[in-house]
């Protein structure tokens, strides 16, 4: 019988030892939740500070059809804050030219009927 005691201990062991990893993996995953949140709140904060009402609109609406688009302007618009080369706050004048800059490197198609 201690044989099947000593396979007990080892496996209760083991079994507590992965519960341990499971916690573990669980609280570096709400960390980095609660860091994630914490820079889009700081990120929100910096982006009223920078941006007109209508441009904050804008980028809103377009957020729902081009996520990647205005998370990369986004990081232009407070990389450039933090630089120190923005003026004022951004206008939705501004926030086209910006736009049209950004999605003019693609291709554009234009289609001519005769």
């Amino acid at each position: 019988m201690s044989e099947l005691d000593e396979l007990r201990r080892k496996r209760m062991a083991e079994l507590q030892q992965q519960a341990g990893n499971q916690q573990q993996a669980m609280q570096q995953q709400m960390q980095q939740q609660q860091m994630q949140q914490e820079m889009e709140k700081e990120k929100k904060q910096i982006l009223m500070q920078i941006l007109t009402p209508e441009a904050r609109s804008r980028l809103t609406n377009l957020k729902l059809a081009k996520p990647d688009l205005v998370n990369q302007i986004e990081i232009q618009l407070i990389q450039s804050a933090q630089s120190g080369s923005l003026r004022g706050k951004v206008t939705d004048e501004q926030l086209k030219v910006l736009l049209s800059q950004i999605s003019g490197q693609k291709r554009q198609i234009h289609i001519t009927r005769k």
